[in-house]
């Protein structure tokens, strides 16, 4: 079959590169231009692609030069998740020839809107994020427990004296890290490496660099205060004798206590069921207890490391320290992380235009679902119909194959 002179042709490509060769600053589809600036030679009336999951139609200005295609059309509204259109919203020029959008759904405005998903809803649609997050965080600030020095800072009468002394504190605990510290400077710079890649490189290395600076900057402070904090609160607890110090299980002590005081052992029962237990029957109980000692644990390793330093103590009490540790903090800065990196992406949508996959995909949007017919005309005209619906029902019922029949009946 031959193409007439005077026949219309319709491309279908799977992805929009007229869109996506403008913003990735490239040039692909060579064939496909090939063909239809050599070949098809002005009859191309319409291209259209899926693949960016939103709806946009871009139609060619008049103009005196050639016009290689009349019309550009995106839809991939039956994707997984939705796309940004804003994104896209500078595009006007593709082979030559320049274009004005006709029709963008959602809108630029709703688009925008929608990114602010990102700092509210992130961690909401993306909960598995803390337990990466939360690791992360805890490697950053690794070498920063215990903080032996903090009593300058509640010794201040005047919150603005206690604010500058915390603010001097996070300082020299962010200079200690890449002078001295091992752990927590290494994961710093894996972390800087990580986010440098993270930037998309249709920006210079300069943007890249900037960009995923300020954006490890930002977390490793929010890490250090959220350290500072918890130092800060283990503090207040055992000056203010909320915190037993007196061994690593407290609360163990405690019922032993209980236990002769109100249940006598005369026949010596419970020193016989250690005996044949081979030590179990205490044991279990002793360290099934500990579990809820956790703060007192911390605040017991914390005073000795203070005094007598790290080599003071065995491998599997710092062990137990810094798992305690790891588990409060983890708590402590699953919201923030997830904060700061769904702002991160916010911002860089709505103010830089990257990480239009990024910022949506985690927002996982079902709707703004549409669907395109096209119609040929008795007289060969095209009429292209576009039918969307903003938000998809979440909402289903079943039903039986003769209420179906039924249905489709009437």
């Amino acid at each position: 079959m031959q193409v007439g002179e005077n026949d219309s042709v319709i491309i279908v490509t799977h992805e929009p590169n007229w869109l996506l060769d403008w913003y990735w600053k490239e040039t692909t589809g060579k064939n496909v231009s090939h063909l239809i600036q050599d070949y098809l030679n002005g009859r191309c009336k319409l291209r259209m692609a899926g693949d960016l999951h939103h709806f946009m139609r871009h139609s060619a200005t008049p103009s005196d030069k050639p016009t290689f295609v009349e019309h550009l059309l995106v839809n991939g509204c039956g994707g997984a998740f939705l796309h940004p259109t804003h994104v896209f919203k500078n595009f006007e020029r593709f082979s030559g020839t320049t274009y004005e959008c006709k029709a963008a759904y959602p809108s630029y405005e709703e688009s925008s809107g929608i990114a602010l998903g990102n700092i509210l809803k992130f961690r909401k649609k993306n909960w598995q994020f803390d337990i990466i997050g939360g690791f992360i965080y805890f490697i950053l600030v690794f070498s920063m427990f215990p903080q032996c020095n903090l009593v300058h800072i509640l010794n201040e009468e005047t919150w603005s004296g206690r604010l500058q002394s915390f603010s001097s504190t996070i300082w020299s605990a962010l200079l200690f890290i890449f002078e001295h510290s091992y752990v927590s400077s290494v994961g710093s710079l894996t972390l800087l490496m990580a986010s440098y890649s993270f930037v998309p490189s249709k920006l210079t290395r300069k943007k890249r660099a900037i960009i995923g600076g300020l954006h490890v900057l930002a977390h490793l402070t929010a890490a250090l205060v959220l350290m500072l904090l918890m130092e800060l609160g283990i503090e207040i607890c055992i000056r203010n004798h909320l915190l037993a110090t007196s061994g690593y299980h407290p609360l163990y002590d405690w019922y032993r206590s209980m236990e002769s005081e109100h249940f006598p052992d005369p026949t010596g029962l419970r020193t016989r069921l250690e005996q044949w237990t081979l030590g179990l029957y205490p044991a279990c109980i002793k360290y099934l207890m500990s579990a809820f000692d956790v703060p007192e644990v911390m605040a017991v390793t914390r005073i000795n490391i203070c005094k007598n330093g790290m080599m003071s103590l065995s491998r599997s009490v710092l062990i137990m320290y810094y798992t305690s540790v790891f588990i409060y903090f983890w708590i402590f800065s699953t919201p923030v992380v997830s904060l700061i990196f769904g702002s991160y992406l916010y911002i860089c949508i709505n103010w830089f235009h990257i990480h239009f996959d990024e910022a949506f995909s985690s927002l996982r949007i079902a709707n703004y679902k549409s669907f395109t017919r096209l119609h040929i005309k008795k007289d060969g005209d095209l009429e292209i119909f576009t039918l969307a619906v903003d938000k998809v029902t979440s909402i289903y019922s079943t039903c039986s194959r003769s209420h179906l029949f039924r249905s489709a009946l009437h």
